[in-house]
């Protein structure tokens, strides 16, 4: 499914962007043209490196996974994510110099949808017991995947270990009101196009820097937050039976396997 969807990642993108800003048939040509060059680069210079990565992700699991491990991946996670933001930075920089006020209209409409969504979800609207069973819910997915099914035992050691309710709670809805703070600035940084160059400049400092400028009262807890994933994902490799390990352990492999294959470039055909 992977390699599927990452040969098919143009037209992910494409939809993507259209159902963000409602892109007319130039932009669509253009957007497409630009993220081809994006899309190559990443296939043969970046999944190499995810490999790696992977790798050392596998090593540390197999010698036992502790709060230190889990911090340096997510550390790992973010750099990487930046280096992506900011090979993409001009070209992003060049597509939203064609955007029209139409079409920003047309963003934040789709903006209101997303943010409807993330408040469904974390059921921000309701009370902190329905809040709690949502956490849960996204906590054993994510776990599932990757270790398949879970013991009930299990499932009460993790459940104890990340009942933070009340912390939960202002996190989450700190974090949404974070994800409205970076659209309001997004919105700022539009209206600043009038040199492309030092639109540029900006908008390559507004995505990689994206923790700049957090309230900081949700910069200390989410600081606190990923130390706390770090507990439980540390004691949930401590309970886990052979069988789970080796399932987390395949999956891993899975997708080395995978960005390996995609990441080998056509062979040369001579005449």
């Amino acid at each position: 499914m992977l390699r599927v969807g990452y040969k098919q990642l143009d037209t992910y993108a494409v939809w993507t962007a259209d159902d963000y800003f409602g892109l007319d048939q130039s932009q669509r040509r253009d957007f497409l043209s630009r993220f081809d060059r994006l899309h190559e680069w990443h296939r043969y210079e970046q999944l190499p490196e995810y490999t790696t990565f992977l790798a050392a992700i596998r090593v540390r699991v197999q010698k036992g996974f502790t709060r230190e491990d889990y911090l340096w991946v997510a550390d790992g996670a973010k750099k990487r994510y930046r280096v992506v933001v900011d090979h993409a930075a001009n070209d992003t920089a060049a597509m939203l110099m064609t955007i029209t006020p139409a079409q920003i209209e047309v963003l934040q409409r789709q903006w209101d949808k997303v943010n409807r969504r993330y408040v469904s979800e974390y059921r921000l609207d309701r009370g902190a017991e329905e809040q709690r069973q949502a956490r849960d819910r996204r906590l054993f997915s994510r776990i599932r995947e990757w270790t398949g099914n879970l013991s009930p035992e299990q499932e009460k050691k993790i459940i104890a270990l990340a009942d933070t309710s009340e912390v939960a709670i202002v996190f989450y809805r700190l974090r949404h009101e974070d994800r409205l703070r970076r659209q309001h600035e997004f919105l700022q940084l539009m209206t600043q196009r009038g040199d492309a160059a030092r639109f540029q400049a900006r908008l390559r400092h507004f995505l990689i820097n994206w923790e700049e400028g957090r309230n900081p009262e949700y910069d200390k807890l989410f600081r606190e937050w990923e130390r706390k994933q770090g507990d439980v994902y540390a004691e949930l490799a401590h309970m886990l039976t052979p069988e789970q390990l080796a399932t987390a352990l395949r999956r891993l492999q899975g997708y080395m396997d995978v960005f390996t294959d995609l990441s080998k470039r056509p062979a040369a055909t001579g005449r």
